[in-house]
């Protein structure tokens, strides 16, 4: 029997986002997982009394732990979070390997689906300064109107050309390469408070930082939603981060 030709997807089958999806999916996260790591170091055996403690009584022992760099009683948790965001966020999340575990979608086991990035109206365009000095401003009607066009007909050639060598019988893992970065994947991204700490610390920007961050605004995105997340798990955790400048312990 011959092989089932792939159907075509016509331009009005793709789906166009300028949005990016984080869910929180499993956790074991509190602030008492810092205080029984910590107090292990004088109280021993007896330093497991911290899981059964309101933790709101040793927000001092956090405070001073962030304060003086003390990192890893912060590593004592996990968060694992599935992600939907276009590739070129996630070759930026593989820049941050120390205490994370990534897991994404295959292009070389399932066919990809035609969704695509478009930035919003509100995403910054014109990039203005030299390198290590520059701001990113709004952009002309003009050039939004440029950008979405030309991105959507790039997707359209793409995929069309991607699914016309699925038909022809090319493997997934070879018909991939015509598909670009703005395509949406998915993956699933495990972490502790002191990783997640550093990541945020890099890859935000925040009134309260002591370092200037630059990042790009669609990876700026996910750490927004994974930091509002990680807050209501590790509230004393969290305020300790931002009263010391957000600087990972």
């Amino acid at each position: 029997m011959g092989r089932t030709p792939t159907p075509v997807t016509t331009p009005e089958s793709l789906t166009f986002r300028s949005d990016v999806t984080v869910e929180l999916v499993k956790s074991s996260a509190s602030d008492a997982d810092v205080l029984f790591a910590a107090r292990v170091s004088t109280a021993g055996e007896q330093s497991l009394d911290e899981l059964k403690k309101d933790p709101e009584r040793s927000k001092g022992l956090i405070n001073f732990l962030m304060r003086d760099r003390h990192g890893s009683p912060f590593e004592h948790n996990s968060m694992t979070f599935f992600i939907s965001a276009p590739i070129f966020v996630f070759r930026e999340f593989m820049r941050h390997r120390v205490g994370w575990s990534y897991n994404e979608e295959s292009g070389r086991y399932r066919e990809l689906q035609p969704v695509f990035y478009v930035p919003g109206t509100d995403r910054k365009l014109v990039q203005e300064g030299r390198p290590g000095k520059y701001v990113f401003v709004e952009g002309t009607p003009a050039q939004y109107e440029a950008v979405t066009s030309t991105l959507r007909e790039s997707y359209e050639q793409a995929y069309a050309a991607y699914q016309k060598m699925l038909a022809e019988g090319v493997a997934r893992e070879v018909a991939r390469a015509a598909l670009p970065v703005g395509l949406y994947s998915s993956m699933y991204a495990t972490c502790n408070a002191r990783s997640l700490m550093h990541f945020l610390g890099l890859r935000t920007q925040h009134e309260l930082a002591k370092v200037p961050s630059f990042p790009q605004r669609e990876i700026e995105m996910v750490g927004e939603q994974m930091e509002a997340e990680w807050a209501k798990l590790m509230p004393l955790t969290y305020a300790a981060f931002n009263a010391n400048g957000r600087v990972a312990p």
